[in-house]
């Protein structure tokens, strides 16, 4: 289980990216690079981190289930997750 600062900040950061995201755009399209580099560092969207929605893992993480390998297993081994089985061969 992740520390919830951890996830606290990436909400925030969240947040952040969210507020600016109009006037990036407009500086962006603009051209205005010292504008851009006026606004915080945390309003750029490459700063945010994906983790895991259940344990707040950013390492092993999976797009399509949002989910890291960890909590992934977990939830499939139990069948929580629709359309996912074990292969066996």
């Amino acid at each position: 289980m992740a520390k919830t600062s951890w996830t606290e900040k990436e909400k925030r950061k969240q947040a952040t990216v969210a507020k600016y995201a109009a006037v990036r755009a407009e500086l962006k399209a603009r051209g205005d690079y010292a504008g851009l580099q006026e606004l915080p560092r945390d309003a750029s969207p490459v700063r945010l981190v994906n983790r895991c929605t259940f344990s707040g893992r950013r390492r092993a993480f999976m797009r399509r289930f949002k989910l890291s390998r960890i909590s992934f297993r977990d939830l499939a081994s139990s069948g929580m997750i629709p359309g996912v089985t074990k292969s066996s061969w």
